[in-house]
């Protein structure tokens, strides 16, 4: 009939129009309701049968013989006739396709959209920016700064150069006495302990600790432990080496680190344990290098999230974490590290504002890892950071 035929000319190119689809159904009684149909709505093109989009051709067509008004008229025959023929009402009901078209037409026809879109998002930037930095805050194709970022940057930088000239010397140390002395290397931490301190201490930075007398306490007994804590920014690093104090310490990291100018020379030189995420081999080696410094009366510490926390709420912990303390049977200590994120979010480069009035660290009672499952660990040392978080970073 003509109406195939238009069918077969018309929204072939269109495979998502609702009358294609039924024209080509196995199911007799609908073809037979979508030929009615076309009747009905008085038009050559049976497009107008469309329950959902028609092809901007059919659309184009339908303008002579009355537009929406008939579209609206042949989508109801035609749902009124397929329920009547199929004895179901499984059928998608009709929508306007003047409506739709007008949709189509509207997001089609405007060629700046996308523009206008990447302008808000770019507003929508600079206002929070400027909410958490302040007027002079400004953004970079590398992150936000302001004039207090850029002073901490300067003498994180400053600091750094006298950290990377300390740093080696202490290599040439061991290569010298071929890491016959300081088998601990404790000397390359306490060189990083002291750029960390000085670096809080000069830009206001330096946390207020919770419950210290709980490490103090926790000292006396001369083991090592697994010191864990959430992770929201770059500064919760120099937080937890200000809470262990001029302790040895070594970081479980990712092996990325590596590469960050300074801070991996750092973690190479005082043999923090990598992690590379992409090699099991090198998994278990971690694993056993972690144990080894736990033996030796070293300690450790992690950030079982496994990455920082976008939001500021504590995310899931990543499994393993806990495997070095559980498999040694040592204690890990909980730290909750408060407001982080909110001096230096994950759009800064460096930190828009002070922290010393504004973050803490909680120091929590040792968990013991002895009469406990791994997961039971996790679990306890869970509760205990959730337990010292603010409402607004709790998950």
């Amino acid at each position: 009939s003509p109406a195939t035929r238009t069918v077969n000319r018309c929204c072939r190119p269109k495979p998502f129009a609702a009358c294609h689809t039924m024209m080509t159904s196995k199911n007799t009684s609908i073809m037979v309701v979508a030929l009615a149909a076309a009747a009905v709505a008085n038009s050559s093109c049976p497009s107008v049968l469309a329950f959902s989009h028609p092809c901007s051709s059919c659309r184009s067509a339908l303008a002579p013989i009355g537009g929406g008004s008939t579209v609206s008229r042949a989508h109801s025959a035609l749902f009124s006739a397929a329920v009547a023929a199929t004895g179901t009402d499984d059928v998608p009901s009709p929508t306007k396709s003047s409506d739709v078209g007008d949709a189509k037409d509207k997001s089609t026809s405007d060629p700046n959209d996308g523009t206008d879109r990447k302008s808000r998002k770019r507003q929508q930037r600079k206002e929070l920016i400027r909410s958490e930095g302040g007027a002079l805050a400004f953004d970079t194709k590398y992150g936000a700064l302001n004039p207090y970022a850029i002073y901490y940057g300067l003498t994180s930088i400053a600091l750094g150069l006298v950290w990377s000239v300390a740093l080696t010397m202490a290599q040439l140390f061991y290569f010298v006495t071929r890491g016959k002395l300081d088998t601990r290397r404790r000397l390359p931490v306490f060189l990083s302990h002291i750029w960390g301190t000085c670096l809080l201490r000069l830009t206001r930075n330096y946390p207020v600790i919770e419950n210290r007398q709980v490490l103090l306490d926790f000292y006396k007994k001369n083991k090592a432990a697994m010191f864990v804590g959430n992770h929201n920014s770059w500064m919760d690093i120099p937080f937890i080496g200000a809470t262990i104090g001029w302790k040895n310490y070594k970081f479980v990291a990712k092996k990325e680190l590596e590469k960050v100018p300074i801070l991996g020379r750092a973690i190479m030189c005082a043999k923090n344990v990598c992690v590379d995420r992409s090699n099991r081999r090198s998994q278990i080696q971690t694993l056993k290098a972690g144990m080894n410094w736990l033996k030796e009366g070293v300690h450790l510490t992690t950030f079982p999230e496994g990455t920082r926390s976008r939001s500021g709420k504590l995310m899931k912990f990543q499994g393993g974490a806990f495997k070095m303390a559980h498999k040694m049977k040592a204690p890990v200590v909980p730290l909750s590290i408060v407001a982080s994120g909110k001096i230096m979010p994950s759009h800064w480069i460096f930190p828009c504002k002070p922290g010393r009035s504004v973050c803490k660290v909680v120091v929590h009672d040792p968990v013991e890892s002895e009469d406990k499952t791994e997961e039971e660990l996790a679990q306890a040392v869970r509760e205990a950071i959730i337990s010292g978080l603010p409402e607004d970073q709790r998950p």
